[in-house]
């Protein structure tokens, strides 16, 4: 790794001096922890980082500990994809996890490749941690201090069975579905939570946003307040987003994925221009596998024409603006070279038959780039186990919340008043740059929905 030093305010994506990157004392603080084999929990509201220096974490670690002990995992298939993971309940061979314990640990120790991964594993990644009950956290420790435990021992003395944790997420965000025990709603909840961290941060200086009056707004909305001033600048935003003469629309965002794809497929449809048809090429390592290409972002199949808005799900360039939730619009399509790709040309034949490929013109200063196929794969303790080779662009006159999670977007068009998760509100809101690229339909203040076991473990970490 390079040489790294402590600043205050320097972020490590935008400030190189001579090869040594800065970091805040916060993430200088989360590093070191990691670094001397601590278990840490990483918190902080959306666009602090969370996600960019869990990818240090990890290139560390598994330079330290070798990449098949290095176990990479989050709450969602969604969320495991970015990371090039597995779900936690794939990494824990536990099916759904809605058996007890002693039922789940049974089920581990039956079969020798679970039992493997669990006693190979040094280091434990879960992101996107809110998404995960504290039952199933309770069950999760008691599995792995079964499948861990020593000769002679009943259970394993430590939690999750010795094993380094780095838990990233911010509750405040998407919760568990339907959680089982109301008593133990999040995985904070949990009777082993604080015994299993040496560390728990909350970063609080936002990278996303730029505009003070928006982080002060989304701060507010992410704990559950409305001032008059956050109302009143929510209501300033019932208007229609300027033309900015790219011909790409603001996104439209959707508590629900049906009306996504019914919209999508619809406004396709009525462009009545060609549609050109890509077929992604998998491959996986073995049939318990094949879950985790239904949860990768690349599409099983893809169809766009001239005219159809897209969004890019893959970081290209990020000086330049071509990242994860890129904005454009498809101008035609070019056949390109493939020499210098990961993707074979035999390969991209199977997508596209004739060899063409989507032009698209992004809202980043109109910049133009030809979007080949491109390779995105599952590891499980540093090994391939799954591969999809696709063109990285979905349909994007809509998305749903839950989907657009970690993204960044330009231009947001949605209505507030549908809302109906705790959360999902801040979710929505906190995708956009500024205020200005924001469009409100409708907004309702009682939408705005906190969990009171969130505001008082928050509470509570502030104070340590």
């Amino acid at each position: 790794m390079q040489n790294i030093e402590k600043n205050d305010t320097c972020h490590p994506r935008s400030s190189q001096v001579k090869g040594r990157l800065k970091f805040s004392k916060q993430q200088m603080d989360v590093l070191i922890a990691a670094a001397q084999g601590k278990s840490v929990f990483i918190t902080g509201s959306a666009g602090t980082g969370k996600s960019y220096i869990l990818g240090f974490i990890v290139d560390f670690l598994k330079e330290c500990c070798g990449p098949d002990s290095v176990f990479i995992t989050a709450s969602t298939g969604l969320a495991a994809c970015a990371l090039r993971g597995t779900t936690l309940h794939s990494f824990a061979g536990i099916g759904l996890g809605t058996d007890d314990a002693e039922k789940l640990a049974s089920k581990v120790l039956g079969k020798k490749e679970h039992v493997d991964r669990w006693r190979r594993a040094q280091v434990l990644i879960i992101d996107e941690i809110s998404m995960i009950d504290g039952e199933l956290f309770d069950k999760l420790d008691y599995v792995a201090r079964v499948v861990r435990r020593m000769n002679g021992e009943e259970l394993h003395p430590l939690c999750f069975g010795g094993l380094q944790l780095i838990v990233t997420g911010d509750f405040f965000q998407l919760p568990p579905v339907k959680p089982p025990n109301q008593r133990k709603f999040f995985a904070f909840d949990s009777d082993c939570w604080d015994k299993c961290f040496d560390l728990q941060v909350e970063l609080n200086y936002v990278f996303r946003q730029s505009d003070e009056q928006l982080i002060s707004m989304l701060n507010e909305i992410r704990k559950g307040c409305q001032s008059a001033e956050t109302i009143k600048s929510l209501n300033s935003c019932f208007r229609v987003l300027a033309d900015d003469g790219l011909g790409i629309s603001p996104t439209r965002l959707y508590p629900l994925k049906v009306d996504v794809r019914e919209e999508n497929m619809k406004e396709l449809k009525a462009l009545e221009n060609p549609v050109v048809k890509f077929t992604a090429q998998d491959r996986v390592a073995g049939s318990q596998y094949k879950g985790a290409l239904d949860s990768m972002r690349l599409e099983k199949e893809l169809d766009v024409c001239v005219g159809a808005q897209v969004m890019l799900i893959k970081n290209f360039d990020t000086e330049a603006g071509l990242v994860n939730g890129a904005k454009g619009v498809v101008l035609g399509f070019t056949s390109a070279s493939f020499k210098e790709s990961d993707v074979k040309e035999n390969v991209a034949y199977l997508v596209n038959p004739m060899m063409k490929w989507p032009v698209v013109r992004f809202a980043c200063n109109g910049t133009e780039k030809v979007i080949r196929p491109e390779k995105q794969s599952v590891e499980s303790g540093g090994i391939e186990v799954a591969k999809r080779v696709q063109v990285p662009l979905i349909l994007a006159w809509s998305l749903s919340v839950h989907k657009c999670q970690g993204m960044t977007l330009d231009k947001v068009e949605t209505d507030l008043s549908k809302a109906f998760d705790y959360g999902m509100v801040y979710v929505a809101l906190s995708r956009v740059k500024s205020l200005e690229g924001l469009q409100l339909l409708g907004f309702d203040p009682s939408r705005i929905k906190v969990h009171p076991n969130v505001v008082s473990f928050y509470k509570r970490l502030s104070s340590c």
